[in-house]
């Protein structure tokens, strides 16, 4: 029976202290709404997790606690978002039929979660949250995210477009993610990955309620390289050609200049030997980053360190 499931809400925080109280009410009143309309099961929560903030974001948590349709835990130190809705997800599973994340700062449209538990209820294991469009966005930003989207399709990744970390997740769905092992965690590309039937809701995104984004351009390219470098390998593919187009052509090179040497004419100077070495030195060094980069995630996968650690807990039982 999929009618009245248990519904956990995770909410990833970090330094969230001001935007909390603004939005902690809308959560607890959609959360209290779903399950006076029997959407939900009574038992349903919304459980915070703290990514190790070092403002009030926690006090607050506890005092929220205090309603019992709210638990709250909280990692060891920060270890970033991806880490964060992942402990979530893998701690409320335990006790829950499916699992919401959502982020805390009021930008996703929460009565959106309708939707989702009716598509739960229909069948779908997954439901994604995807944005209608970018209006909210800077032109930079909206057209660097949406160009990283496609260039994620273009190179093979299995990606919803639009879509970042408001989704539906059942408990075997969840249980499925659990089997994926590795450290380097981007789960917009990993979720698709599991498989199972998936249904699509579409909103519209607002403006941010209270508190600044913590999420600057240099943690958005972080994220687009964990994209990119744990979810496909056509960039040392794409290497490997330009390795062997570059080889061709220092190989016409070297025919033309033997052609100049025995016809008589004279060699040039040194600035197309400074290009060429330039143009050369320029591609083994990209190459030499991005096999890096890939080695990199190698070294941290062999450890096998734990990709979350729980401190605090408001409820041991949940």
């Amino acid at each position: 029976m999929r009618d009245n499931p248990i519904l956990y809400i995770v909410i990833p925080c970090y330094n969230e202290e001001q935007v909390l109280p603004e939005t902690f009410a809308l959560f607890l009143a959609k959360l209290k709404q779903l399950i006076a309309e029997k959407k939900v099961a009574t038992t349903s929560k919304m459980m915070y997790v703290d990514d190790g903030s070092s403002d009030k974001t926690w006090e607050l948590i506890e005092s929220y606690a205090q309603d019992s349709h709210v638990v709250g835990i909280a990692q060891s130190r920060n270890r970033g978002h991806q880490s964060t809705v992942l402990a979530g997800m893998m701690e409320a599973k335990e006790v829950a039929d499916i699992v919401i994340t959502i982020d805390c700062d009021g930008q996703d449209d929460i009565n959106c979660m309708d939707d989702m538990v009716a598509a739960y209820v229909n069948g779908a294991e997954i439901v994604y949250g995807v944005r209608k469009e970018r209006t909210t966005d800077t032109f930079f930003k909206r057209a660097t995210a949406e160009g990283f989207y496609r260039l994620l399709e273009k190179l093979g990744v299995e990606i919803i477009f639009n879509h970042a970390d408001y989704r539906l997740m059942s408990k075997r769905a969840i249980d499925a993610l659990a089997e994926f092992s590795e450290v380097n965690l981007f789960l917009r590309g990993m979720v698709p990955m599991v498989g199972f039937t998936y249904a699509i809701v579409e909103y519209d995104r607002f403006e941010r309620i209270a508190g600044e984004s913590h999420y600057p351009l240099s943690k958005m390219l972080g994220l687009a390289i964990d994209g990119i470098t744990s979810l496909s390998v056509k960039p040392l593919r794409f290497i490997t050609g330009l390795g062997v187009l570059t080889s061709l052509v220092s190989f016409l090179f070297i025919l033309w200049t033997i052609f100049r040497y025995f016809f008589g004419f004279t060699v040039s100077g040194w600035a197309s030997t400074v290009i060429i070495v330039a143009f050369i030195g320029g591609i083994q060094l990209i190459s030499t980053g991005i096999i890096g980069e890939y080695i990199g995630k190698i070294y941290l996968e062999t450890k096998k360190r734990p990709r979350y650690i729980i401190e605090k807990r408001t409820d041991d039982e949940y």
